[in-house]
């Protein structure tokens, strides 16, 4: 069976449901309230496990009701959590408000997430089995440029989602290799709104991106080779939360399965179709037989 680990953040989602997002100083009436797992690392190791994969997690939560809670989320739906750590204090958090039309705004606490700045005894030795090592920008940098350095070192495939955006330091550029921003991280990170523009000037940095545009699917683009791109299934989304994460995770399973780059991104665009119409992060996330079934 595929093997993906993933280092990342693991939050508690505490999402509010309203027509439209509030203004800066302005209060709005919200419709509905819910927690729920996630956190990109942990929304992505919920969506490649779902998709078929053995999925191990390297991470952080903290000693409050929330960390417990997350832990058996993730216990739960069959991810390995042996060097998932627990640290004194609260975990991770994030604040999100989904408005009528599914689109999201974020506020995320780090947390527990904060203290993971290095990797411990154990994790280089749980990469070096892997298939593939998911990457986020979550955690602090330092321990995402190690963790890469680490599969780099032992031949995997690391795939960063440079989320949120920042500047990606030279080393950590160089030991990735595929990189998959949405249009508005490429836009952020070249200064080329154009995703098609975006691809090549990333692609000066890293062997192979592939850039989400939501619901007009997805770019791929690498050295010495045509740009591909593919439409996403169209559908009516009531929550765009972990769409992104969604895709990714689902996306790592077949390519390290050895599907075509067109199949890949079609199947992973599916898994993210189906996630947007479902409320949630995690809990919203496909399982294989229904992204085979769309």
């Amino acid at each position: 069976m595929t093997h993906i680990v993933v280092l990342g953040s693991a939050n508690m989602d505490l999402v509010a449901y309203a027509s439209r997002a509030p203004g800066l100083g302005e209060t709005v009436t919200g419709r509905e309230f819910r927690t729920a797992p996630g956190g990109k690392g942990l929304n992505q190791a919920v969506a490649a496990v779902r998709a078929g994969a053995e999925v191990s997690m390297i991470g952080a939560v903290g000693s409050d009701q929330y960390g417990a809670v997350l832990r058996a989320s993730l216990q739960g739906a069959g991810v390995d959590i042996d060097l998932l750590r627990t640290v004194e204090g609260p975990s991770g958090t994030a604040h999100i408000t989904v408005d009528d039309e599914g689109r999201n705004a974020i506020v995320v606490v780090p947390a527990a997430n904060g203290t993971v700045e290095s990797l411990l005894p154990g994790d280089e030795t749980l990469i070096a089995t892997a298939d593939a090592l998911l990457l986020q920008l979550e955690l602090p940098l330092s321990a995402v440029v190690e963790g890469a350095r680490a599969a780099r070192r032992h031949g995997v495939r690391t795939i960063l989602t440079p989320a949120p955006a920042r500047p990606l330091p030279p080393e950590l550029l160089a030991a990735t290799d595929l990189l998959v921003p949405n249009e508005h991280e490429a836009a952020a990170l070249t200064g080329i709104a154009d995703p098609h523009g975006a691809a090549e000037e990333l692609l000066r940095h890293v062997p192979q991106t592939v850039i989400t545009l939501g619901a007009a699917g997805s770019l791929h683009a690498a050295r010495g080779a045509d740009p591909v791109l593919v439409p996403a299934p169209v559908v009516d989304a009531v929550d765009t939360t972990a769409a992104g994460d969604t895709f990714t995770g689902a996306l790592s399973v077949a390519l390290a399965e050895g599907r075509p780059v067109r199949d890949a991104l079609a199947w992973a665009s599916s898994a993210a179709a189906l996630s947007v119409q479902r409320l949630g992060a995690a809990p919203a996330m496909p399982y294989r037989k229904e992204i085979d079934a769309l």
